[in-house]
C-alpha cells in the first residue's frame, strides 16, 4: 500500500505473508473468554424465540431433526475453522484465509461483506433491544434505548479487547445459565416432580406429531436454525487475539459441539414435551411478544409468575450480547482489510490499548446509519440493508469449507506433514463436503416459496437473494481491478506467525 494516501492497494506477498495485525492487537483473551464467546455466538433470540415457530411448523420431531442436521453441518465448518485458526491465529480470520488459500479477490468479497453484515447487525440489535425495553418501560422512546445500547457497546469495545472479552463473557453466562435452568427445570416438569402431571408422550402423538408437513417442513427449519446458529464463526476473529489460541481455540471449537447438543437438541425435546405444536402461541413469539416464548410458555408451569420478566432480561443480554460481538467482530475484520491492502490505511491503525479506534469508530457509525434508516421512509432502506447483509453468514461458512480443503490440499501438495498440525478437524474431507453442501442447500432455500407458485413472485426473490449477486459484485470488481488467479497449491503460503 502506497504510504503516501489512504487507497486501496492490491496485495502483495508482504501483504499476506505478514500478518502485522497480530503485531498491534494484544492478545489478552483468556480461555473462558474464547470459550463463551465461542458458545455466546450461537445462544440468542433463534434458540430463546423461534424455537417456538419451528416446532410449531415442523412438530417436534421435524424440529428436532432439522437442528440436528445444522448442528452437524456447524460442527464440521467449525471444526474447519478450528484447525485453520490454531495454525494461522489473525483476527481477519476466514478473510485472510481466502486471501492466502484461495484467491486474493476472495479475500476481499468475504471480508467487506463479513464487516457490513455485523455492522447493521448492531443497528439490528439496538433495535431489538429498544423493543426488549419497552415491555418494563412502555412509554419510553425507543430511540432513546437505541441510542444508550449504542454508546454503551461502543465504550464496552473502546476500553480494551479485555473489556470485551469479560462483558461478553458475562452476557454469555446469562444466557448459558439461563438454558440450563430451563432444562433442568423442563425434566423435573416433564417427569411430574413439579408442576402438576406428567404430560407424557402426549405432545409427540397428537395429531401429526412428532413429524408435521413432511420434508418440505423440516427443510423449512434448516433456513431458521441455520440463522441460530450463526455467529459461532466469531471464535474464528477472537483467535487473533486469544493469549494461547494453539492451546484456548480447539478447546473453545470442541465446546462449541457439545453445547450445541445439550442446549439446542436438549431445549428442543423438553419443548416437545411440554408444549403442543398446536399452541397457537408458538407462532406468535417475538422480541416484541416475550410473553408467549416457549421457554416463558414452560416456566410460567412451574408457578414461576416472573417467568416473562426473566425471559425478557435475558433476551435483553442476548440482544446486547450479539450487538456486542457484531461490533467487535466487524471492527477487527475492517483492520485486517487494511493491513492487507484491501481498506484505507487509517483503519489499521491501533492505540496503546490495542485497540483499532478508526475501525471502530467507523463501524459504530455505519451501524448507527443503518439505524436511522429505520426511522425515515417507513424504514425501506433499512430492509433493503437487512436483505443485503442476510445471506453473508452462509457465504462466509462456504469460504471457510472451500478455504480448509484448499488449505489441506496444499499441505499435502508442498510435501508437509499432518503432524504439523495442532489441531485437526474431523473427517476430512467429508466433513467439508457434507457442510458446504448443506450449507448450498440452505442459502438457495431460503425462499424457495418464491418459486413453486403459479407465478414466480420475483419481488419476494430478490429480497431474499440479493445479497448473493452483491457479494459476487465485490469478487469480480476485485478480480478485475488487480487481476488476480487462483492460487496454485504449491504456491499458497503456508508460514505461520510466533505466537509468543
Amino acid at each position: 500500500m502506497n504510504p503516501n494516501n489512504n487507497e486501496l492497494a492490491a496485495p502483495s506477498a508482504a501483504n499476506t505473508e505478514a500478518v502485522p495485525t497480530n503485531g498491534k492487537l494484544k492478545r489478552s483473551l483468556k480461555a473462558r473468554h474464547m470459550n463463551m464467546i465461542a458458545i455466546g455466538g450461537a445462544l440468542g433470540t433463534g434458540l430463546f424465540l423461534a424455537s417456538g415457530a419451528s416446532i410449531s411448523t415442523a412438530g417436534p420431531g421435524g424440529a428436532l431433526t432439522a437442528y440436528a442436521l445444522i448442528g452437524i453441518m456447524v460442527y464440521f465448518i467449525m471444526t474447519s475453522l478450528g484447525e485453520m485458526a490454531t495454525y494461522l491465529p489473525v483476527s481477519g480470520s476466514f478473510g485472510t484465509y481466502a486471501t492466502r488459500f484461495v484467491d486474493p479477490a476472495m479475500g476481499f468479497a468475504i471480508g467487506w461483506n463479513y464487516w457490513l453484515n455485523w455492522a447493521i447487525t448492531l443497528a439490528v440489535e439496538v433495535v431489538a433491544g429498544s423493543i426488549v425495553m419497552k415491555f418494563w418501560f412502555p412509554d419510553t422512546p425507543a430511540s432513546v434505548w437505541s441510542a444508550l445500547f449504542i454508546v454503551v457497546l461502543f465504550f464496552l469495545n473502546y476500553l480494551s479487547t479485555r473489556a470485551y472479552g469479560e462483558s461478553e463473557y458475562i452476557f454469555a453466562s446469562i444466557k448459558v445459565a439461563m438454558v440450563i435452568v430451563f432444562l433442568i427445570l423442563g425434566v423435573l416438569l416433564i417427569l411430574g416432580v413439579i408442576g402438576g402431571g406428567s404430560p407424557g408422550t402426549s405432545n409427540w402423538t397428537i395429531g401429526d406429531a412428532p413429524f408435521v408437513g413432511g420434508p418440505a417442513s423440516i427443510i423449512g427449519i434448516f433456513m431458521i436454525a441455520a440463522f441460530s446458529f450463526q455467529g459461532t464463526e466469531l471464535v474464528g476473529i477472537a483467535a487473533g487475539e486469544s493469549e494461547d489460541p494453539r492451546k484456548n481455540v480447539p478447546k473453545a471449537i470442541n465446546n462449541v459441539f457439545w453445547r450445541i447438543l445439550l442446549f439446542y437438541i436438549g431445549t428442543m425435546i423438553v419443548i416437545g414435551f411440554l408444549l403442543p405444536y398446536t399452541d397457537e402461541n408458538l407462532l406468535k413469539s417475538g422480541v416484541e411478544n416475550v410473553a408467549v416464548s416457549p421457554f416463558t410458555l414452560a416456566l410460567q408451569r412451574t408457578g414461576l409468575t416472573a417467568a416473562a420478566s426473566v425471559m425478557n432480561f435475558v433476551l435483553l443480554t442476548a440482544v446486547l450480547s450479539c450487538g456486542n460481538s457484531g461490533l467487535y467482530a466487524s471492527t477487527r475484520m475492517l483492520c485486517a482489510l487494511a493491513d492487507e491492502g484491501k481498506a484505507p490505511k487509517a483503519f489499521a491503525k491501533v492505540n496503546k490499548r490495542g485497540v483499532p479506534v478508526n475501525a471502530l469508530l467507523a463501524t459504530a457509525a455505519f451501524g448507527l446509519l443503518a439505524f436511522l434508516t429505520s426511522l425515515f421512509g417507513e424504514g425501506t432502506a433499512y430492509t433493503w440493508l437487512l436483505n443485503l447483509s442476510g445471506m453473508t453468514g452462509f457465504v462466509v461458512w462456504i469460504g471457510i469449507a472451500i478455504c480448509h480443503y484448499r488449505f489441506r490440499r496444499a499441505f499435502i501438495a508442498q510435501g508437509k506433514s499432518l503432524d504439523e498440525l495442532i489441531y485437526r478437524a474431523s473427517c476430512f474431507p467429508f466433513g467439508v463436503f457434507l457442510a458446504l453442501i448443506l450449507c448450498i442447500i440452505v442459502m438457495l432455500g431460503q425462499n424457495y416459496g418464491a418459486f413453486t407458485g403459479n407465478e414466480v413472485d420475483w419481488n419476494g426473490a430478490i429480497a431474499t437473494y440479493i445479497g448473493i449477486p452483491i457479494i459476487f459484485v465485490f469478487y469480480f470488481w476485485y478480480k478485475w481491478k488487480y487481476h488476480t488467479k487462483i492460487i496454485p497449491l504449491t504456491e499458497i503460503d503456508l508460514s505461520k506467525p510466533d505466537i509468543k
